[in-house]
């Protein structure tokens, strides 16, 4: 994702909801996200649906990764003879 600009990325959501074909047509355009603040404060951040689908995708990443850290730390490892193993029975069983 893009790094935030002040100037073009926060709206107050009383510009946003007078203007949200066109807020809406820019986050396409630039793929950039959109702060949406009320009362001066962050209220809603918009972002197009592959920006989430990506975020979603990375953050399931990177849980795994920390499952599997944890799980190493913690001795919940398996050598290669026992995965191929298991591999193995579950082939036969088809």
């Amino acid at each position: 994702m893009k790094s935030i600009s002040i100037s073009r990325d926060i709206v107050p959501i009383a510009e946003f909801k007078t203007g949200i074909a066109r807020w809406f047509r820019s986050l396409r355009d630039t793929q950039r996200l959109l702060i949406i603040t009320q009362n001066g404060k962050p209220a809603g951040v918009l972002m197009t649906p592959e920006q989430y689908d990506e975020l979603a995708y990375q953050r399931s990443f990177l849980d795994s990764v920390g499952r599997g850290i944890s799980d190493a730390e913690n001795g919940k490892v398996y050598s290669t003879g026992e995965v191929k193993a298991a591999l193995a029975g579950r082939r036969e069983k088809g």
